[in-house]
């Protein structure tokens, strides 16, 4: 394969009641979440489907116990809280104290880019639409992923891959490639350690707004002990053919080449993973320490020690990742490779050659060198040390979904900020599903038959038909049916559900 396979991402936003430090965070994004459906949301609003959902499936082969699991890592019990399926395919529901947006399933970097920052603007205009309710106080949410009081929130990505690759090959290749891989992807963070309490007058930026909340390299749990390599077995999708990885250490980036080579270069190791092509043993020793070390180091000068004794900074660690791909994209397709394959390792090697060379010259496409360069200039012009409260002020402000209050929207509009897309494109993706996935499907029935979809979730939509004693279920278990080349043709005319599941079933 090459960028291209079924992927998505899920983002919790950092929420804050404007005058009321001590709000309660459920209450406020649900407040959120219900005030974007019952602006949008026509007809009944569809439950969200936990049938299918195994969040204790482990893939070393077990299933953890329900009464020793975290109640964080329950997320197939329906808690009553605020959730909506949209037209575009996503979900956007309350997930504990924060409003998540869960992308829906798209198959290229630039598109996990297209409905990721669509995922921006719901969340813009939910946060507008719940200041309008008659007596509430303006909710402001931000795209980062601390508190710097010692709280983390996620930003995850979902991969699909075929289950035949052994988990262990996985752990080994993708473990040293995840150490280094913030060097590009990172958000950027005042402060050193869970609550930033280690910062000092010299010493308290950091590449990554995650790197301090992980304790194991391979684990089940996404709140607690956070591992590198989470486990979860959650397919999603045929449960003998596939697997999805589910990987939690990403920061929530704003800029969108960093989210575009996020995407684009994981999906480029996991094809290698998966065709057996990586040729090199790249284990790091001590790798949870090692990503700390990394992030605290912005001058991407630290050495990170290889189990075969080499010594490498970050960049020369992704530097081997590039060159295996490089090297797998000749073997595998010489010059048939698709454009964004080409796309994606190009701008990589750019990206990389210069950050070794002088990190500045990313400020334009990487939120953790904007940000820094940003930050610096306010200490230089105020004389500000790096334990200041103004900086992480500045910090917050960047991740600010508002347009006119966001440090990184601001610079966005300014230019100095790279785009890889365009308004237009984004907001239609509020709203329109992708094409090329089982999405189309779910989208394209919430938005035709709402008044008849009870339920759906990502493998399946429940319809509640007329004359019919129960409600029926029309599984979306392959991630790649349910397109619009596959069913487009059968909704356009079909004017009614009943219509389309008597098609459909036929």
């Amino acid at each position: 394969m090459s960028v291209r396979r079924v992927m998505g991402t899920e983002v919790e936003y950092g929420i804050s009641v404007q005058g009321q430090p001590s709000a309660n965070p459920m209450v406020a994004s649900s407040q959120i979440v219900n005030a974007y459906a019952s602006s949008t949301v026509k007809a009944r609003r569809a439950r969200w489907d936990f049938e299918e959902e195994s969040p204790l499936r482990d893939a070393r082969g077990f299933d953890m116990a329900r009464q020793v699991a975290d109640p964080s890592q329950l997320t197939d019990e329906d808690l009553g809280l605020a959730n909506v399926i949209l037209t575009n395919g996503a979900r956007l529901y309350v997930d504990h104290a924060h409003p998540e947006y869960s992308s829906p399933e798209v198959t290229t970097p630039l598109d996990v880019v297209r409905w990721e920052k669509a995922g921006e603007q719901v969340m813009l205009d939910a946060s507008r639409m719940a200041a309008q309710v008659p007596g509430s106080t303006p909710i402001v949410l931000y795209k980062n992923n601390t508190d710097n009081k010692g709280a983390s929130y996620g930003a995850h990505e979902n991969y699909l891959m075929r289950r035949s690759t052994p988990f262990a090959e996985i752990v080994r290749h993708l473990t040293p490639f995840f150490v280094s891989r913030q060097v590009v992807t990172g958000a950027g963070r005042v402060g050193i350690g869970q609550d930033g309490r280690d910062t000092t007058p010299e010493r308290g930026f950091q590449i990554s707004q995650r790197a301090d909340y992980f304790e194991v390299e391979v684990g089940l749990e996404t709140t607690l002990k956070r591992p590198i390599i989470n486990t979860r077995d959650e397919p999603h999708a045929d449960p003998a053919l596939y697997r999805r990885l589910h990987v939690i250490l990403g920061d929530a980036n704003l800029a969108e080449v960093s989210i575009y080579l996020k995407s684009g270069t994981t999906a480029l190791v996991l094809a290698m993973i998966e065709d057996g092509f990586v040729d090199r043993d790249l284990s790091v020793e001590g790798a949870v320490k090692a990503l700390r070390d990394v992030s605290h180091d912005p001058t991407l000068r630290h050495l990170v020690t290889l189990r075969d004794g080499r010594r490498l900074t970050a960049v020369q660690l992704q530097l081997e990742y590039l060159d295996l791909a490089r090297k797998y994209v000749e073997d595998r397709y010489g010059a048939d490779a698709d454009e964004q394959t080409v796309d994606v390792l190009a701008r990589w090697e750019s990206v990389l050659t210069r950050l070794e060379r002088d990190p500045m010259e990313c400020a334009t496409e990487l939120d953790w060198v904007a940000k820094l360069k940003l930050l610096n200039q306010y200490r230089d012009r105020d004389d500000l040390d790096w334990d200041d409260a103004k900086l992480h002020l500045i910090d917050l402000q960047y991740a600010d979904v508002r347009p006119d209050k966001g440090l990184y929207h601001r610079l966005a509009a300014a230019g100095r900020i790279e785009r890889l897309l365009d308004d237009a494109t984004i907001e239609a993706a509020m709203h329109d599903p992708p094409a090329d996935t089982r999405a189309y499907f779910r989208g394209r029935c919430l938005d035709k038959y709402a008044d008849s979809v009870a339920a759906a979730s990502w493998d399946s939509v429940i319809f509640d038909l007329p004359g019919r004693e129960s409600l029926q279920r029309v599984p979306t278990i392959d991630p790649l049916r349910g397109t619009r080349a596959h069913v487009g043709e059968l909704i356009d005319r079909s004017d009614s559900a009943q219509a389309l599941v008597a098609a459909i079933t036929r």
